[in-house]
């Protein structure tokens, strides 16, 4: 029986429904809203909106006009779909029928909004009730779109088919799992490959789209499947419809993904297809689903060799589809200066601190996905939003629901987001990196005919095309160089900012070239005007441009790293400027020049002239930021650096600025600890604490020379310095953890003195943290970094505690072990721990020495892997030392210990002048214990066997 509703409650929820998305009247608005939050606590809400929803006239309680009415269907849609997601499973189950049998109907609504609602909700239920909640469903879907009786209207196969398309989507793995003996895949896949033979584009392009949902997902249905659906992309190749286009370009990615050897035999006839489908000027997003095929056979290592023969047809096409389209050159033309201008806040993009271990291991990998030049500096961010201003839950709103907002979407900046353009010089760009010189050969006559065109959109795509180049074919560039690069430097004044925008990042991508000159007069006509042309970007009246060259010139620190010392004080000095003259947004790129400067020039910066210039800038912008602000995140971390930098010359500015951070710690945690005990509190954002934790290991750092300046701000801080590094070290963030530990090992090292008294309270939280068990598995990546810190910060606190570490030996011990012994642990969490380990020795040899015999063999297999550090030797000899009190215990794995002592290169460790003379008193002791020594030693290596010999007088 259905439902029927009450006349009067009908008619006010149907008066709400209409000015909820009345933009209109805002009090009208705001009063629906809040009585449409109120109808939610009653029981049939649900049914009432399902009514309102499903019957496509109004009924005669309503007098509604019809667009008034439509306005209503979407809107009970759109709450309806909201209240499924977090109510459904508790609705009684009347309801649910209910609801199920009247939103089917919905399919078949003549308006096409109406049906992509039905299908919005119809997904919902499937999501919150499973497959088996709706068994009914795919078989009725399967049918409306097959159509097998021939009495299905159009509109409606379209409906059920996007509706399918929907559920597809949303359960890519549910439908891949055994129900009873049977996979639903199993009959959708041959389903949907029969409805890409559909009469209706939409149906054939949604049913290939659904397809493209499974590709990836490796599913054994798909795979078997493959051969006919190539089959099937080769008869849609050319199919009238460009969605279904647009479909067969993704297949063809997702199929060079999953099986490369189904492609390589057709490729002559693909580079034909995809080079035709990119020249398809009237659909830009056919054209970029295209071109998408060569950023993927490009770096795919089996298929890339298979594009060789076909470059003089796909370079020419990425080429003309790198110029700017018309639409484009309409917004961008002649964009003003506009330097003067205050920044929106929706124009400052959101900021997130990196970790400590993140940053080290960036710097130390060189990865150039974190690096100034990869191919996004053009201008780039490839973000989206698609905000949506309704009264309802925003999350995971669905066509039909967004389409129309969509037409803000737009009217977007082309520079802030991912289309053909870039898409092409990508590709461009990994293309150059496989072939070299016969991508730059046939990028050539394009070069000489378009850098000096007059039109700005050509002169401006040569450029994009010549930095694109820049990393692969750096040989065959290099001799045009000279000619070149002073053009590029003039193109620096083009009247176009969009073009001295891409020429700052073109030259940036030739910095390499440019500081790596060894002639001085060389380095006079190339590098220094290319310098100079950047920094005099950065001060550009385009706001843009100046971002462009705040990038460029951080490509161009890291490039030339400390050939730039001779240039400090300009640089600095153009910096200065550009503190004075940025807005809030550029000021993030801007702290990132500053403190890759200092990474690369390090103590060359402490200077007082240099100092002088650089920190009354810094300052006055760190006095500016309040303590709520994002900016904080770039400003700390680039102070770390200047910290590092400048050593002992940051002394007259640590107090402060050592002063704010403690209060940023104090004030987040106070902060956390309020929203844990009020759940209607939001949590502070936990990268001020990493960032300030950073910036206060680098200032503790810079004045290691001068340990009673460090101490004196540690003692002072208030609250309690380490009492607040206890708490953050027991934060449930991993970066707050990890950085915690690494700012404990710094005070090990730095201020001993103020950091023993606290011992006691920081060893068993430290000694908890080794706890390989407590690394969730989501987060195991950064669970290992975290435990790595607190090794490191373990072996510093235990060099200098040495017999007070007794207290905490055993469980270190047995923590350190089960690191050692675990094979799942990364190599470097290994070496640290067994440094930790042996530096435990130094202090609490008498209370290891029981243990040696299970740790000694892999320890030593360890510790030869590790690369030789002052860390090192301190781990050997207290290791040294604990054989010393068990000397027996190294039967199994004596011939090792040789080994190690053999190979240990003779330098002089700061603080250790006895390790030598250990070694020798302990092979003078093993000499007298073994009968033979000699034939001992024989079955070592002859190098190794010299090696004790000529060194310990063996």
């Amino acid at each position: 029986m259905g439902f029927q509703p009450q006349a009067e409650p009908l008619r006010q929820l149907a008066g709400y429904l209409k000015d909820s998305l009345s933009g209109h009247d805002r009090n009208a608005q705001k009063h629906a809203t809040l009585m449409l939050s109120q109808a939610k606590s009653s029981p049939d809400v649900n049914n009432y909106l399902t009514y309102l929803f499903a019957n496509r006239q109004p009924p005669s309680s309503l007098t509604f006009s019809t667009e008034d009415y439509h306005t209503i269907r979407c809107s009970a849609a759109i709450m309806l779909k909201n209240d499924i997601k977090g109510a459904y499973k508790m609705m009684p189950i009347d309801r649910q029928n209910y609801i199920r049998s009247s939103i089917v109907l919905g399919l078949q609504d003549p308006n096409t909004q109406i049906r992509n609602y039905a299908g919005n909700v119809i997904a919902e239920i499937v999501r919150q009730a499973g497959i088996l909640g709706w068994p009914e469903l795919l078989p009725e879907l399967l049918s409306l779109v097959s159509n097998e009786g021939g009495n299905v209207p159009p509109t409606t196969q379209e409906g059920a088919m996007s509706a399918l398309a929907k559920v597809c989507e949303d359960n890519r793995k549910g439908l891949d799992r055994d129900y009873q003996g049977q996979r639903p895949l199993n009959f959708i896949i041959p389903k949907l490959l029969e409805f890409t033979t559909s009469p209706l584009a939409k149906v054939r392009s949604l049913a290939l789209g659904s397809l493209n949902v499974f590709i990836p997902q490796k599913s054994q249905a798909i795979l078997a499947a493959l051969d006919t659906l190539l089959e099937q992309l080769f008869r849609l190749a050319y199919d009238s419809s460009d969605d279904v286009r647009k479909n067969v370009c993704r297949s063809l990615v997702h199929i060079v993904d999953v099986r490369p050897e189904k492609i390589a035999p057709h490729m002559g006839g693909l580079v034909d297809y995809v080079v035709s489908q990119q020249r398809s000027r009237e659909d830009q997003e056919l054209a970029l689903d295209a071109a998408e095929f060569w950023l993927c056979v490009g770096e795919h290592d089996k298929l890339q060799a298979s594009l060789g023969p076909y470059l003089s047809k796909i370079v020419p096409v990425l080429l003309e589809s790198m110029v700017y389209s018309e639409d484009d050159v309409l917004m961008l033309e002649g964009g003003g200066d506009d330097a003067e201008q205050e920044d929106r806040v929706e124009d400052i993009k959101p900021q997130f601190a990196k970790s400590k271990g993140a940053r080290m291991q960036t710097a130390a990998n060189g990865d150039e996905s974190n690096s100034h030049d990869a191919l996004e500096a053009n201008g780039t961010s490839m973000g989206r939003s698609d905000s949506v201003a309704t009264v309802y839950d925003e999350d995971e709103l669905s066509e039909g629901e967004i389409e129309e907002y969509e037409d803000e979407e737009e009217g977007a900046d082309p520079e802030d987001r991912w289309n053909l353009r870039k898409c092409s010089a990508a590709a461009l760009d990994v293309l150059a990196s496989v072939f070299h010189a016969p991508v730059f050969e046939v990028t050539l006559p394009y070069l000489m005919e378009n850098l000096r065109h007059e039109e700005w959109p050509n002169r401006e795509a040569a450029v994009l095309a010549l930095g694109a180049v820049a990393d692969g074919c750096m040989d065959a560039v290099t001799p045009h160089l000279p000619d070149l690069v002073p053009y590029l430097i003039s193109l620096l004044d083009d009247p176009e900012p969009v073009v001295r925008q891409i020429t700052c990042w073109s030259l940036g991508r030739y910095s390499a070239w440019a500081s790596h000159l060894v002639d001085p007069s060389q380095k006079r006509a190339f590098f220094e005007p290319m310098m100079g042309g950047i920094l005099m970007k950065m001060l550009d009246n385009n706001k843009r441009v100046q971002e462009a060259g705040a990038s460029a010139f951080a490509n161009l620190e890291e490039k030339a790293m400390e050939k730039l010392t001779p240039y400090c004080k300009p640089i600095i000095e153009k910096f200065v400027e550009c503190f004075a003259k940025y807005k809030d947004r550029n000021m993030f790129i801007l702290y990132d020049c500053v403190q890759t400067l200092a990474e690369h020039v390090g103590s060359n910066l402490a200077q007082a002239e240099l100092i002088n210039l650089l920190m009354p800038a810094l300052i006055q912008r760190w006095n500016k930021v309040n303590d709520q602000s994002r900016e904080l995140f770039p400003l700390l971390e680039c102070l770390s650096y200047v910290a590092t930098a400048l050593g002992d010359s940051f002394a007259p500015f640590a107090a402060p600025i050592f002063t704010r951070c403690i209060k940023i710690i104090h004030q987040n945690l106070e902060e956390y600890l309020q929203a844990v005990n009020n759940q209607g509190l939001e949590k502070p954002d936990k990268d001020f604490l990493v960032t300030s934790l950073d910036l206060l290991s680098a200032i503790i750092q810079a004045l290691g020379l001068s340990p009673q300046k460090s101490g004196e701000l540690v003692s002072s801080a208030q609250p309690a310095f380490f009492e607040l590094l206890t708490f953050c070290m027991e934060d449930p963030n991993n970066d707050v953890r990890q950085s915690s530990y690494a700012l404990l090992g710094d005070c090990a090292i730095y201020v001993f003195p103020q950091l023993q008294p606290f011992l006691p309270t920081v060893m068993p939280v430290l000694i908890e943290q080794l706890d390989l068990d407590k690394i969730m598995d989501e987060e195991v990546e950064t669970g290992y970094s975290v435990v790595n810190n607190a090794c490191w910060s373990a072996g510093e606190i235990s060099t200098r505690h040495k017999a007070g570490m007794v207290p905490y030996v055993e469980e270190l011990y047995h923590k350190l072990m089960a690191i050692l012994l675990n094979p799942e642990v990364p190599q470097s969490l290994n070496e640290n721990a067994a440094i930790a380990l042996g530096r435990l020795g130094d202090g609490s040899s008498e209370g290891l020495a029981p243990h040696l015999g299970t740790y000694a063999d892999r320890f030593l297999e360890v510790i030869g892997k590790v690369d030789y550090t002052d860390e090192k030797a301190y781990a050997i000899q207290g290791f040294i030392s604990v054989v010393g009190h068990n000397p027996q215990a190294m039967e199994r794995c004596l011939m090792k210990l040789f080994i190690t002592i053999a190979r240990y290169p003779r330098v002089n460790t700061p603080g250790l002048k006895d390790l030598f003379s250990d070694f020798q008193k302990i092979l003078i002791y093993y000499k007298g214990l073994i009968p033979n020594f000699d034939a001992f030693l024989g079955q070592l290596g002859p190098q190794d066997q010299q090696s004790l010999r000529d060194t310990y007088n063996l």
